[in-house]
């Protein structure tokens, strides 16, 4: 039997709409199992979690694995940072990250505590924007993650506004789940505690509409305190909460109200005043919409036949056609955006907002802020060397030598990922190795991606001296060398740190075009000419770095990437 898509599709499931799309369904039932299992699940654990054949689980990872959004490792299905690309779709529609987030940060500096951005979902809330501080106990949540209104600050905020048939909701909801067990980035609550706090909470939310903010004295867990105020969107309604979270070693609840409301009010006073000049600038150029599909859905189709779901990858694009300047689009713009057919793009809306990750109003369709949970929470707190691993593992297997990533770390360069090849002689190196940069492959790369007066800077305070015979020490020369790397983007050294090593380094760029790391291939002087490096390595480095780039672009678009 041929495999069914959009056009022959099977029956849906019980309480689905007639024409909602099966393989989609599934496709985002595998998702969001993998972002509940911080990112990895092998394909039997798959099975538990959904329910679903193990043939349709292969089905469904292989077609992820095409799209980019799963790597399979091993026996893994791993998630990947361009599966992001779903939640960014919604953060770039929304806006308010980019608008407000430079507010949030500057607070989180000025009071030395974290300070979060969450919105309504229907009845819990969900993390937009993150500015944590580094301490021993610092806030987990993640962008992306889900927690009850109920045991939180924000929440109050957002339920002072709800309809009688929101507030039957919740109680449905409450009486179901009173532990929340269907809520995985919190602690489950104590059942005993669960049963005293539903009127508690239609309490705080009347105080919250009264004095417009809100506290979580430790509802989260012991310890945790957080104070919340409404940001309104020019039209008066509620468009976000911001919140102060601190711990109770630092602040209790009352003391972070007392201390810090005033000034978080004002921060609040500032992102509304944000809202209100982009309301009336001139409208944001939108970025180009996905490519259509046609030809790519066609090619994966061939090379792998039964194994790609074509309707799973048409409906999960449907999800990226909105974004910055798209926040609302009609039908027949998600048809144009995507290169779908209208009957097959309204199939796959039919679907997403069955599941809840569209609502319209008319004929406009709008993200929601549960596209988040597709991936988001997972990732959002990914660093550099965990995004250039398995570009690097896919290198070293290619070229059969090592491949290393490095940072600038004052004067030296500092291994921050690795990947090694077994050989009886091999660069023995490990991660958290520091080298003179000026020595180095990697450390000229990245000397030469500075701006001209911090690269003169540097060198001016750097000692240059002799590692070997060959290392170049006279200021004049590694500065000419530097220009040099800069426009042929990338940099050879040869017996200038080691005698018989020979290291040939390309940079890695962050979405502001900066140079942010290196990456490079390291071997024995014998493996290899000089010339040989440039023939057959550098293509390769310069395509793992353009595969580094593409997910550190994604990944960083409202997220800050560690480059450690």
């Amino acid at each position: 039997m041929p495999p069914t898509d959009m056009t022959t599709p099977p029956a849906a499931p019980a309480g689905a709409p007639a024409e909602a799309v099966t393989p989609l369904m599934r496709g985002i039932a595998v998702l969001r199992r993998l972002t509940e299992a911080d990112g990895a699940l092998s394909p039997s654990e798959l099975e538990r979690a959904t329910g679903l054949a193990r043939s349709t689980v292969d089905r469904v990872t292989a077609t992820l694995a095409r799209m980019g959004y799963v790597r399979l490792d091993g026996r893994d299905a791993v998630l990947t940072p361009r599966v992001m690309q779903l939640g960014n779709a919604y953060l770039a529609a929304l806006r308010l990250p980019g608008l407000l987030g430079g507010h949030a940060d500057a607070l989180a500096d000025a009071l030395d505590e974290s300070v979060s951005l969450a919105v309504s979902d229907r009845d819990g809330i969900r993390f937009l924007h993150q500015a944590t501080r580094r301490r021993a106990m610092s806030l987990s949540f993640r962008i992306g993650d889900l927690l009850p209104a109920e045991r939180t600050a924000p929440g109050p905020l957002f339920a002072a506004g709800w309809s009688e048939a929101e507030w039957a909701r919740w109680r449905e909801r409450r009486a179901a789940d009173p532990e929340h067990r269907d809520f995985p980035a919190v602690p489950p609550y104590d059942a005993a505690r669960a049963a005293t706090d539903d009127a508690p909470f239609e309490e705080r939310a009347r105080q919250a509409r009264d004095q417009g903010w809100a506290l979580d004295d430790q509802l989260i867990e012991p310890g945790l305190v957080a104070l919340a105020v409404p940001v309104h969107a020019p039209d008066g309604s509620v468009a976000c909460a911001a919140s102060v979270v601190s711990h109770t070693s630092r602040h209790s609840a009352a003391s972070l109200h007392d201390t810090l409301l005033p000034r978080l009010r004002e921060t609040v006073a500032a992102m509304e005043e944000e809202l209100r000049r982009a309301q009336d600038a001139p409208p944001e150029p939108g970025l180009a919409p996905p490519p259509p599909l046609a030809a790519w859905t066609a090619a994966s189709k061939q090379e792998l036949g039964r194994e790609f779901i074509e309707s799973l990858a048409r409906g999960l694009t449907v999800l990226t056609a909105f974004g910055t300047g798209r926040a609302e689009l009609t039908l027949s713009a998600v048809a144009e955006a995507t290169g779908l057919a209208r009957a097959t793009a309204r199939r796959a809306l039919i679907t997403l907002e069955h599941l809840g990750y569209v609502a319209s109003e008319g004929r406009a369709f709008r993200l929601t802020p549960r596209v988040l949970a597709l991936g988001y929470p997972a990732l959002s707190r990914t660093t550099l060397p965990q995004i250039a691993g398995p570009h690097l593992a896919a290198l070293a297997a290619r070229v059969h030598d090592s491949a290393s990533l490095a940072v600038l770390a004052g004067d030296d360069i500092q291994y921050t990922a690795r990947v090694a090849t077994s050989r009886v002689m091999s660069v023995n190196l490990t991660i958290g190795t520091r080298l003179p940069a000026y020595a180095t492959a990697m450390g000229r790369v990245a000397l030469a991606g500075l701006p001209p007066a911090e690269r003169s800077a540097r060198l001016a305070r750097t000692e240059l001296r002799p590692l070997t015979p060959r290392t170049v020490t006279r200021a004049a020369d590694l500065a000419a060398l530097l220009d040099q790397v800069a426009d042929q983007g990338y940099a050879l050294v040869e017996d200038e740190l080691e005698e018989g090593l020979r290291s040939i380094a390309v940079p890695v760029h962050n979405g502001a075009g900066d140079v942010v790391a290196a990456v490079n291939v390291a071997m024995h002087t014998v493996r290899r000419t000089a010339a040989e490096c440039l023939t057959d390595i550098l293509p390769e480095l310069r395509t793992t770095a353009a595969g580094i780039e593409a997910d550190l672009h994604i990944a960083g678009r409202f997220t800050r990437i560690p480059t450690a």
